[in-house]
């Protein structure tokens, strides 16, 4: 299904160019010869139509897409199909991902940072009164056009609040980026749309300082990182940025999602309107040198939790594989 050509029909549908591929589904670009409009058609791989749980995302995701409709998500569009050929068809976006403006850019001025972070938050807000919350909220999830305007893409491993079946993204429930996930989710908690909040806090940092607020030579030592140590203040990378800006980025980042912002909607005003953000007496302003780590002990308990997921996953493929 994935080798798929230039000119090649799939039912109305004019298959134009390859435009990307991932590890599950390739994008093409395509025309609707029935009124010549553009489209994006995702087409999963052989591999990922055999597995069940692969496919199961593949499904939720097309589920959400047709459920959501706001300018800043990419809308699923065209009738579900009955049976026959599995594909997705969505809106075509002219534009790239957020990861390649920010690796072109290397750090983004705090004014069009903030103004793509406000975007982002505003689409949040969206799909969280719709009962969706994206989860693997990420540069590479997100579509930026010229004029800064924004999709979010890929909800996979979302969680919907009308989802009745046991799927691979609630099987897997914390699984995400490592780079962007947030504490609750590393601590097995399931995460809610505070937990999106603070993967754009993440990507915000990132944004303004061209670096990640927590590394680490692996996963492991990067959520070692996020659990017990304070960021380099943004102010340090980069002194473009102002004060109440920073102080932003500090209220997405808490460790306690009570503590972080409530909801989208706030995130969102306070990008918009900064001079209004009141600046907090930060201990992370002064502590942020020290550097703590995790005894081995405590770093293997947390290896054994994030490979509980991948374990359960591969004893299902295995079983299904031997049926």
């Amino acid at each position: 299904m994935s080798t798929l050509h230039a000119g090649d029909l799939l039912d109305h549908y004019r298959i134009e160019n390859l435009v990307a591929r991932s590890g599950m589904a390739s994008i093409f670009r395509a025309t609707d010869i029935t009124d010549d409009r553009t489209v994006a058609i995702k087409v999963p791989h052989p591999e990922m139509e055999a597995d069940p749980l692969l496919f199961d995302r593949f499904i939720r995701e097309e589920e959400i897409g047709r459920k959501l409709n706001h300018p800043g998500v990419m809308k699923v569009i065209g009738e579900p199909r009955k049976g026959g050929k599995i594909y997705m068809v969505m809106e075509w976006v002219d534009g790239h991902l957020l990861r390649e403006e920010m690796a072109a850019a290397g750090k983004i001025p705090p004014d069009r940072a903030s103004r793509i972070a406000a975007r982002i938050a505003e689409a949040l807000e969206y799909i969280h009164t719709q009962g969706v919350t994206h989860r693997d909220l990420k540069p590479e999830n997100i579509m930026v056009d010229s004029e800064d305007r924004i999709k979010l893409i890929d909800f996979g491993i979302a969680r919907s609040a009308k989802a009745r079946r046991l799927t691979f993204g609630k099987l897997t429930r914390t699984m995400g980026t490592a780079d962007y996930i947030s504490p609750e989710q590393v601590s097995r908690k399931r995460g809610d749309e505070r937990s999106d909040l603070y993967a754009l806090g993440v990507m915000l940092y990132e944004m303004l300082t061209g670096e990640l607020p927590f590394q680490g030579p692996d996963v492991l030592a990067v959520i070692n990182d996020r659990l017990l140590n304070d960021p380099v203040p943004p102010r340090e990378l980069n002194p473009e940025i102002s004060p109440q800006l920073q102080e932003i980025i500090y209220r997405a980042l808490e460790r306690k999602p009570e503590n972080r912002y409530p909801i989208a909607r706030e995130f969102a005003k306070d990008l918009r309107n900064p001079d209004s953000v009141g600046v907090a007496e930060r201990r992370e302003l002064q502590d942020w040198k020290v550097r703590r780590s995790v005894r081995p002990r405590t770093v293997f308990v947390y290896a054994a939790l994030a490979m509980i997921p991948i374990v359960i996953f591969v004893l299902i493929l295995i079983a299904a594989h031997v049926h």
